[in-house]
C-alpha cells in the first residue's frame, strides 16, 4: 500500500517530461519554418525593389526620349513654317533671270514704247512679290567681295576699285528672310598689289640666278 502511493508522483513527472520532449520536437519544425518565411519575404522583397528600379530607369529613358522628339518636332514645325515657300522661290527665280536678260536688250530691239512699258511692270510686279515673301536681293555691284553672298566666277584688273570689289554681276543672289537661297554669280577686281608683288619676286629670283651664273 504505501510502494503504490510512492510510485504515483514518479509516474506524473514522467508523464510531464514526455509532454516537455513533445512540446520541443514540435517548436524545432515551427522555427525552421519561420525563419524559411522570412528568407523568403526578404527575396521577394530585394526582386520587388529591382523591378521598381528598371521601371525608374525606363520611365526616367522614355522621358528624355519625348522630349528630344518633341524639340524636333518644334524645330521641325518651324523650318516648315518659316521655310515653307523655299521651293517655290527658288523656281521663280529663272522666271526673274529672264525678265532681267529681256531688260538688259530690249533697247537694241526696234519695238513700241507699251511693249517696254508692260515687261517692266511684269518684273516690278514679281518683284514685289518677292519682297512681300520676305526675299530680298542681294547687292553686289560695288560692293566687297563677301563669300556668305557672293560667288565669283572670275577677276579682272580695275585699278578704279580697291582689290576684290565687285565689278558685275553675272547672276542675281537672293536672301530668302535670313538665309541665303542663292547666291549672286559676280566679276571680282584682282588685287593688283599681290601681282606687283610676284613680278618683282620673279624678277628677284630672276636677277639672282643670272648673278649666280
Amino acid at each position: 500500500m504505501t510502494k503504490h502511493k510512492k510510485d504515483k508522483p514518479l509516474d506524473e513527472l514522467n508523464k510531464i517530461s514526455e509532454q516537455e520532449d513533445n512540446k520541443s520536437e514540435v517548436s524545432e519544425p515551427d522555427a525552421k519554418i519561420e525563419v524559411s518565411n522570412f528568407e523568403q519575404a526578404d527575396t521577394k522583397i530585394a526582386e520587388l525593389e529591382k523591378q521598381v528600379k528598371e521601371w525608374q530607369d525606363k520611365l526616367l529613358r522614355k522621358a528624355a526620349e519625348f522630349e528630344n522628339y518633341k524639340r524636333r518636332t518644334e524645330n521641325d514645325q518651324f523650318n516648315l513654317i518659316n521655310y515653307a515657300a523655299e521651293s517655290f522661290i527658288i523656281k521663280l527665280l529663272p522666271i526673274v533671270d529672264d525678265f532681267e536678260r529681256s531688260m538688259d536688250h530690249i533697247d537694241d530691239i526696234e519695238n513700241n514704247k507699251s511693249v517696254k512699258d508692260g515687261i517692266k511692270l511684269v518684273y516690278e510686279k514679281l518683284q514685289k512679290l518677292l519682297i512681300e515673301q520676305g526675299v530680298k536681293k542681294i547687292q553686289t555691284k560695288g560692293e566687297p567681295f563677301n563669300v556668305d553672298y557672293h560667288d565669283a566666277l572670275m577677276q579682272r584688273k580695275d585699278n578704279s576699285v580697291p582689290p576684290h570689289t565687285v565689278l558685275e554681276e553675272v547672276e542675281s543672289g537672293y536672301i530668302y528672310r535670313d538665309k541665303v537661297i542663292r547666291h549672286a554669280k559676280v566679276i571680282v577686281s584682282e588685287d593688283s598689289t599681290a601681282d606687283e608683288n610676284q613680278i618683282s619676286n620673279e624678277g628677284s629670283s630672276d636677277s639672282s640666278t643670272e648673278n649666280e651664273k
